[in-house]
């Protein structure tokens, strides 16, 4: 059995500029329900593939409707209307920022056979796929953050990361 482990700021693997998946097969299913149970175990609503140090384009989230699994997603419209909320990370232990982003967005997927779905999603399942698709680009929460504030949040998570914070990890059994 292999381990999925949460990487924490500064770990290079969240500035990984992930690959679309090709094969659908046991070990995506199997991926997918690891991080699944991650970030369960984690207490988070989402988690990208990028959050456990794999490059592709894969992310889960549940924000109390059940798992939905997103692969190779793409954002197809975005609304003109905005929504600020306040946002945590796994990632980014201790760290919230308010952020600014469209409050509906369209999203092409595909699901763990590989079939294609498209769907709308507003409220915090919108911001939720918008954050963890961020992720996939290598885009983290603190990069909404003007200077002087993202210098404080390196510093704190810095100190978080010294004193042996973050970084949660489950059994699997993929060999991703």
């Amino acid at each position: 059995m292999d381990t999925l482990e949460l990487k924490t700021y500064p770990d290079p693997c969240l500035r990984i500029k992930t690959k679309p998946v090709s094969e659908f097969n046991k070990d995506i299913r199997d991926i997918t329900k690891s991080m699944s149970d991650l970030m369960y175990v984690s207490q988070g609503i989402g988690l990208a593939a990028t959050q456990v140090g794999l490059g592709l384009r894969v992310l889960v989230i549940d924000v109390g409707e059940g798992r939905k699994t997103f692969i190779n997603p793409q954002v197809l419209e975005r609304s003109r209307k905005k929504s600020r909320l306040e946002e945590g990370c796994l990632s980014l232990p201790g760290v919230t920022v308010s952020v600014l982003r469209p409050a509906e967005v369209k999203v092409r997927a595909q699901d763990e056979n590989g079939e294609y779905f498209m769907a709308k999603y507003d409220g915090i399942t919108a911001t939720a796929l918008q954050h963890e698709m961020d992720h996939l680009d290598g885009r983290l929460l603190i990069d909404y953050l003007d200077p002087v504030r993202k210098f404080f949040a390196k510093r704190k998570l810095t100190r978080i990361k010294n004193l042996g914070g973050g970084g949660k990890s489950c059994q699997v059994v993929c060999h991703a």
